[in-house]
């Protein structure tokens, strides 16, 4: 189902995410939406299902290269 995180499926994001009296960053690759559930990849084979009221804010992802 199509919704209001659809222009960020795909991108690397930083979920802000309330989680008691905290807010908590979690990056990854938004995936899949449905009308309560956002799927979020945090790493190659690992996917978490974060509850749509828990989402504080959605941002880019800006990756940091570092070269030597």
């Amino acid at each position: 189902m199509e919704g209001g995180y659809a222009v960020w499926m795909g991108q690397p994001v930083i979920l802000r995410v309330l989680a008691g009296n905290m807010r908590v960053p979690l990056r990854g690759r938004l995936m899949s939406e449905t009308n309560e559930v956002l799927r979020l990849r945090i790493a190659d084979s690992w996917d978490i299902d974060i509850f749509k009221s828990m989402v504080v804010s959605v941002e880019h992802d800006n990756p940091v290269y570092v070269v030597n």
